[in-house]
């Protein structure tokens, strides 16, 4: 089977659905995991060391990678390097207790974000929908660009790393820019919390995405008292304080 003929099916089906590639030496997480998705109409397939992840990355094409932290042969951060110079694919790093400095270099390294290992379906989902066939979407806000399917986010052409909460904050923002969003909405639509929950923490997120923006001011993102906050396009009034 030639390369494009293998990245237009997935064990042996045609493309019709988004593919997974999880590089992990443990066999019955993949499989525990391919299990699941795979009734949420995901295609998964594993590789369990980062030389096949590679050879599987080449040849399906995936729509997103996953890689555990515990990776072999090849190892994570090298894997993410790999992958993310050979396609623009989001890549998800697994991580456990005692892999904060791998989390690091593989940010650095080009991974889309840190996800926790053992997986969590839901945690991965909104990834996965994300990048699937025909979901590519670019927001843009003034010198802010958002790609929704490569968890990319770039200010005035400049590359701008956000942790996944911070990414998941700005894209709601962004979708409904020049609009006011209660702390209830950020909360149930970022954080699938009640609205019940202290939203302290959305004060918190927004004060370090508006410095890793180079908000200063507080121009792009607005606090509206009492309410919440809206992202504003160039031009657009000011909301008094």
């Amino acid at each position: 089977m030639t390369q494009q003929q293998a990245a237009a099916t997935v064990n042996g089906e045609a493309r019709t659905k988004p593919v997974l590639l999880i590089a992990d030496p443990d066999d019955a997480v993949v499989e525990d995991l391919a299990t699941a998705l795979e009734s949420e109409g995901v295609a998964v397939t594993g590789a369990p060391d980062g030389a096949q992840g590679l050879l599987q990355a080449g040849a399906l094409q995936p729509d997103v990678v996953l890689v555990s932290a515990t990776l072999t042969v090849i190892d994570a951060v090298e894997f993410v390097r790999a992958v993310r110079l050979a396609r623009a694919v989001p890549v998800l790093l697994g991580v456990g207790e005692g892999h904060a400095e791998q989390a690091v270099r593989a940010l650095a390294a080009g991974a889309a974000a840190c996800v926790a290992r053992p997986y969590r379906v839901t945690e991965l989902l909104p990834f996965i929908q994300a990048a699937s066939p025909g979901s590519r979407q670019v927001l843009a806000v003034g010198e802010v660009e958002l790609d929704v399917q490569a968890y990319q986010v770039r200010v005035g052409g400049r590359a701008v790393h956000l942790p996944l909460r911070e990414f998941e904050l700005l894209h709601y923002l962004m979708r409904n820019a020049d609009r006011t969003v209660t702390r209830e909405q950020i909360m149930r639509h970022v954080w699938h919390a009640a609205a019940t929950t202290s939203t302290n923490t959305i004060a918190v997120h927004v004060k370090r995405l508006r410095a890793r923006l180079g908000d200063e001011d507080d121009r792009l993102i607005q606090t509206v008292r009492g309410v919440g906050y809206r992202l504003v396009t160039p031009g657009t009034s000011e909301i008094p304080a």
